[in-house]
């Protein structure tokens, strides 16, 4: 259905004069149509269990931008909202959990169905693959299970990421519980988006930045690994591409592992080190700091063309170091696509 797919080409070797494009956060808050259909669903929980409307917050940035792949609009702390977290969203705090304090609670969740609670999310995929073009993707995508932990631990962001690392080494038997039951559930998560359409998935570890090796060794990448060769194992020809956000040269241990096909790098990465250690042994993805998006003009032009420059002559896939900001102007991302497809 998708054999056009510049996108999934791309993870086939393919290299292209004008490489695939996507963006991360590219349907969001910046979008005024995006703004319409958040009033209309009420709250942001029920605009993520409605497949239509998550279906069509999902296309919107396909049919402004006529991007190459599209990724799915749910919120990588479905899976403990469905374990009975108690996820809600605080106006100007953000997302809030019932914190998990003790070993017993983890336990608790191991046998969780999640899939029944998860279902309007595999709606909203095969909603959205049907809506697609056969030449545009459909990426699913989950939170890693350190994020996911780190919110869970935390009962919501981190604001204090020492107080986590102080927990590994105090309690080690509750992390890696809680890490070894997310891993689980995000293998059944991502199989069923799978089953619903996803030509391709993505793992978001937006907090694996600062953590010292054996730490980083236990929560994120053996998970990723473990998560990466499950669903290789079922379908080797379906790209799993990682987002290891802050980790810098470490970047080269996901790289390495059997079943990553493609590596975002983050706005702080040197492209440069990027391509020439990471290239070699995946798709890399991304770089561009979001911030580019905002101020737009001649700065955000002229580091685009460096990243087309420096990746050229290699399978890569255009995107930013991290997702929009709600105030990016959408005429600014108009032009940074324009600038991508060489017509800028």
């Amino acid at each position: 259905m998708t054999a056009q797919s510049k996108f999934l080409r791309v993870f086939e070797g393919e290299v292209f004069d004008a490489p695939p494009v996507w963006f991360m956060r590219q349907a969001g808050r910046y979008l005024p149509e995006y703004r319409a259909l958040r009033a209309k669903a009420g709250s942001f929980l029920d605009l993520c269990f409605n497949p239509e409307l998550a279906s069509e917050v999902t296309l919107q940035p396909i049919r402004r931008f006529d991007l190459d792949a599209a990724i799915l609009f749910a919120d990588i702390l479905l899976i403990p909202h469905a374990l009975g977290g108690n996820l809600r969203f605080v106006e100007g705090e953000g997302p809030r959990l019932d914190p998990v304090k003790d070993l017993q609670t983890v336990e608790q969740f191991r046998d969780r169905d999640i899939l029944s609670a998860l279902a309007p999310v595999f709606e909203t995929v095969a909603k959205t693959r049907a809506g697609l073009a056969a030449d545009k993707a459909l990426i699913g995508f989950a939170g890693a299970p350190w994020t996911v932990a780190t919110y869970m631990l935390a009962g919501g962001p981190m604001k204090d990421p020492a107080a986590l690392r102080k927990l590994f080494y105090q309690d080690r038997a509750l992390i890696d519980a809680l890490i070894d039951v997310l891993t689980d559930h995000t293998i059944g998560y991502l199989e069923a988006q799978i089953a619903a359409g996803a030509d391709a998935v993505q793992l978001f570890d937006s907090w694996a930045g600062g953590l010292p090796w054996p730490v980083l060794d236990a929560v994120s990448v053996r998970p990723l690994d473990r998560i990466a060769r499950a669903i290789k194992k079922n379908h080797p020809d379906l790209s799993v591409i990682l987002f290891p956000k802050g980790v810098g040269e470490k970047s080269v241990e996901y790289a390495l592992l059997q079943g990553c096909d493609g590596l975002g790098i983050d706005y702080a990465m040197d492209p440069a080190w990027a391509r020439a250690n990471l290239s070699d042994r995946v798709v890399v993805q991304g770089g561009l700091d979001p911030l580019l998006t905002v101020s737009g003009g001649a700065e955000m032009e002229n580091n685009a063309r460096a990243l087309l420059k420096l990746f050229h002559d290699v399978p890569y896939v255009f995107n930013l170091g991290h997702g929009f900001t709600p105030e990016t102007p959408p005429e600014n991302v108009a032009r940074l696509v324009e600038i991508v497809r060489g017509r800028g």
